[in-house]
């Protein structure tokens, strides 16, 4: 997924930071705001959730 993400918008990414965290989280934030929680959803997002997220955020 980070592959994808990075080689489709790594033009408009400043810096990106993957977090080990513990109990399964799983969040995705651009420019400061959340904008997928799997804790919130209770599920892993589709790459075209993110894909979306990504092109309007750039």
């Amino acid at each position: 997924m980070t592959d994808e993400l990075l080689s489709e918008f790594g033009e408009y990414v400043g810096s990106w930071t993957l977090a080990p965290a513990s109990g399964g989280r799983f969040e995705v934030t651009i420019n400061g705001n959340l904008v997928f929680s799997k804790e919130a959803e209770g599920r892993f997002p589709a790459i075209a959730e993110l894909r979306e997220k990504f092109e309007a955020a750039v």
